[in-house]
């Protein structure tokens, strides 16, 4: 384990732009389910890291923390630029890759208020997993009542605070299920966290997102090792939850008519027909064959960061049903994070993606125990959210792009090798 290097300069003495830098940084969660309410936090941070660098000038920037972000942050912006070269809808592009680059300001000021405050890291933990808690208990309410924080139910699945014409509570739980169970167990114990666990299941499995589901099996498998600590015991804590998972389906199936469609849709795939594996798919499957052939025949920079539903009519097939009347636009983005970045972005986006992931995993690695401790829940979050083997929401539209960037700043934040138990 390295040697923790002297503190950095000054900016844990503002006690009061700390607080509000953290406020900030957990009321951007907080307002994530609200649309573009939820860019006030976004608008907090660009002020707030623009006041510490005026007051401490470029200083605390220079750490290996600040320099592992801003690497992977090229890693995601600079693919954006070199798509506007001869991309298909140059002025959405050029507004995406623009807007891209709120997110840093938000990424360096959690790192500049948590990297040496080790409680103020474990407070942000701490709320960011009541949030979910609240989220989670809503979707219960919800399913139970018809009522919740965003209203009456109206759709055919639970949506809870994203409300009807939002349905992304399943996969945003299941990314953001760590924070929650992991700050239980470490809390509270194992009892506690089994009951936080089946807050999570029975919630994800009502809001009816399959993607949430496999997210929240990752989650729950990588949770159970971490738990157990020797295989006898982690095969026993699997079988439990697995009898678990099957008497909650098998309820959940007897009394949800969606929740039992999208099993048997998802059976459909055994019988090995396009048409069924298709059908299993949600009709993604010409979606994905579509972003193939466009990614093809884009190979070096792809079509242009956001440019998908503009491109897709010119490689869609004749029928496909995700095409508008007039074929000016088709589906609006791959679902599949692999084919955004090879149809969107090409080869170069592809490369500095990898290359972004080999530098996460090195810097993993490298960091001690405690540090891999403290960054383990978003370090997991973001692991599920970027699991190939799913579907995704677009890593470079406002919202998921959003939540990546929140994720990474609290994992980069948690690593640094600065952290202390210190309560500046």
């Amino acid at each position: 384990m390295s040697a923790i290097p002297p503190p950095l300069p000054a900016v844990d003495r503002d006690r009061t732009l700390v607080r509000v830098a953290a406020v900030v940084l957990a009321l951007t969660l907080f307002l994530l389910p609200i649309g573009r309410v939820s860019e006030l936090g976004v608008l907090g941070s660009i002020v707030i890291s623009a006041l510490l660098i005026a007051r401490f000038g470029l200083r605390p920037l220079k750490s290996p923390t600040v320099t592992l972000l801003l690497a992977l942050f090229a890693c995601y912006a600079v693919p954006a630029w070199v798509s506007l070269i001869g991309a298909v809808d140059f002025e959405r592009s050029f507004v995406s890759a623009l807007s891209d680059l709120r997110f840093l300001p938000l990424a360096l000021m959690s790192i500049l208020i948590l990297r040496e405050r080790t409680p103020l890291y474990r407070s942000i933990m701490g709320i960011s997993g009541l949030i979910v808690a609240v989220w989670a208990l809503d979707a219960w309410i919800q399913g139970i009542t018809g009522f919740g924080l965003a209203g009456a139910l109206d759709s055919d699945r639970v949506s809870g605070v994203f409300g009807d014409g939002n349905l992304k509570l399943g996969p945003v739980l299941a990314v953001l299920s760590p924070l929650l169970l992991e700050e239980v167990r470490r809390r509270y114990g194992r009892g506690f966290f089994a009951l936080a666990w089946l807050l999570l299941a029975v919630a994800i499995l009502l809001a009816g997102a399959r993607a949430g589901w496999i997210m929240y099996a990752l989650v729950t498998l990588v949770m159970l090792w971490r738990i157990a600590l020797k295989p006898s015991l982690f095969v026993a804590w699997l079988a439990a939850s697995a009898v678990a998972i099957g008497a909650l389906g098998l309820v959940t199936y007897q009394l949800n008519p969606l929740f039992a469609e999208r099993v048997e849709r998802s059976l459909s795939v055994g019988d090995g027909s396009i048409d069924a594996i298709d059908y299993a798919l949600a009709g993604r499957l010409p979606i994905w064959q579509t972003a193939v052939r466009m990614s093809l025949d884009n190979p070096l920079n792809g079509v242009g960061v956001r440019g998908f539903r503009e491109a897709y009519p010119r490689y869609a097939d004749a029928d496909d049903p995700w095409v508008s009347a007039d074929r000016s636009q088709g589906a609006l983005h791959p679902h599949h994070v692999g084919l955004e970045l090879s149809s969107e972005l090409g080869l170069v986006g592809l490369l500095a993606w990898l290359i972004g992931g080999v530098l996460a995993l090195r810097a993993w690695w490298r960091a001690s125990r405690a540090a891999r401790d403290r960054a383990f829940a978003p370090g997991l979050a973001l692991l599920v959210m970027l699991f190939p083997l799913n579907t995704h929401f677009a890593f470079y539209s406002s919202f998921w792009g959003l939540l990546l960037w929140w994720l990474v700043a609290l994992w980069c934040a948690g690593l640094s090798e600065r952290a202390q138990d210190n309560p500046r």
